[in-house]
């Protein structure tokens, strides 16, 4: 039953006092924390020596710390046992190709570098997490699964919270942490379906051969019945291609050529239906002396946690609380995973900032003290709440 005598207000006020004093203290410490993350280069599928830092880090606070093949590291805040953990998780990786230099520096009230917000500063977040679970002191609730994964960016196809997750299947919510986007909520997944597209012809030469297929224009005319595909605008579904190259000289009939095709959607149903329509057409194309073969790269896959929903209800809360307004939204994150498995799961982001995946990427430190009481009254109450049977729909509020 609900306490209506008034000390369960001037208790919710008292904690929200003491991790607003708590996040404001930590921010030093984050913003120290981010910078030697950023200054350790991690590009996707090799983020060997920054997940290493990151162990090290987790040890030297005390915590329980497990790192997988992957390289995937996890550390564990013991709650009172018994419940289905909270995971909450960061991304270990970045765009940057390796020699790419990485000058972090601090210019008035923003910090800039590579993979700044993106997601080193989501890394030192949830490294600074337990001290301000700490200053929330909150019931005992299940135990928190801190986690820097692997493989998020390009690619990746979020290999490294596939494994997380395959490993712990007993796992009750996830929240999936940015550094940009304070105020975000996502809770829509968008899929996608990612192919190598490869026409492979006889080739030649442009004159004395001429007449024999060329790899290009096949895959060209291809390209061009792709993008005249109808797509619904309802659920949102995208297709591009983004990458394409080929040939071998100005005066050569092209032997081979490939590109790359991105397709996405907020619903599974829909990205299936594109990708067996792409197929067709790749199987059509295949002929006159070409042969055009398609390899998947990569598959995100789609879902939605609804707006009612008890972890979207207990972000939005903790928004509130701190006067920050809610933006509910689609994205392509880490959240995807859990979502597609009906594990409870949000992203939401720390600050504001800019240039995401360019080399002048920039965050905000006035605004950060909110983005981290934010993550640990999320990450508080849903602690309590997996504990209480808060997470099932229509379960409790915090």
């Amino acid at each position: 039953m609900r306490d209506t005598s008034g000390n369960a207000g001037a208790q919710a006020a008292d904690r929200l006092a003491a991790v607003r004093a708590a996040a404001e203290a930590a921010v030093p410490r984050v913003l120290e924390l981010t910078q030697r993350i950023a200054a350790v280069p991690a590009p996707t599928g090799d983020e060997g020596e920054r997940s290493r830092l990151v162990a090290e880090l987790f040890a030297e606070a005390g915590l329980a710390v497990v790192v997988d093949a992957l390289h995937d590291v996890v550390a564990t805040v013991p709650g009172g046992g018994g419940a289905p953990p909270v995971l909450v998780a960061a991304h270990l990786d970045t765009v940057f190709a390796a020699g790419t230099p990485l000058p972090i520096r601090r210019v008035g009230d923003r910090v800039c570098g590579p993979g700044i917000g993106d997601n080193s500063l989501g890394v030192g977040a949830i490294l600074a997490l337990p001290g301000l679970l700490a200053a929330a002191d909150a019931p005992r609730g299940a135990d928190v699964l801190l986690v820097a994964n692997v493989g998020e960016e390009g690619l990746g196809n979020l290999r490294g919270m596939r494994a997380v997750m395959d490993d712990r299947p007993e796992v009750g919510a996830v929240v999936a942490v940015e550094g940009h986007n304070l105020g975000r909520v996502t809770h829509i997944a968008v899929g996608s379906r990612r192919l190598r597209l490869t026409a492979t012809g006889p080739g030649g030469h442009s004159w004395g051969d001429f007449g024999r297929p060329s790899a290009i224009h096949a895959l060209a005319r291809l390209v061009a019945d792709l993008a005249a595909l109808p797509l619904p605008r309802h659920p949102k579904t995208t297709l591009n291609v983004g990458t394409i190259e080929g040939g071998v000289s100005v005066n050569s009939i092209a032997p081979t050529a490939s590109c790359l095709v991105d397709m996405r959607s907020v619903d599974e149903a829909a990205l299936r239906r594109l990708g067996e329509r792409v197929e067709r057409e790749v199987a059509a194309a295949g002929r006159g002396g070409v042969a055009i073969t398609s390899e998947v790269l990569g598959e995100r896959p789609a879902g939605v946690v609804p707006l009612d929903g008890p972890i979207v209800r207990l972000a939005t809360e903790a928004l509130a609380a701190l006067g920050v307004e809610t933006t509910y939204d689609a994205s392509s994150t880490d959240a995807n995973i859990a979502i597609s498995r009906n594990v409870p799961a949000v992203c939401v982001g720390l600050t504001t900032g800019g240039n995401v995946h360019r080399e002048d990427e920039y965050v905000d430190v006035a605004p950060l003290a909110d983005g981290l009481a934010q993550l640990a009254l999320l990450t508080a109450a849903l602690a309590e709440a997996s504990a209480t049977g808060g997470l099932a729909p229509g379960g409790r509020r915090w």
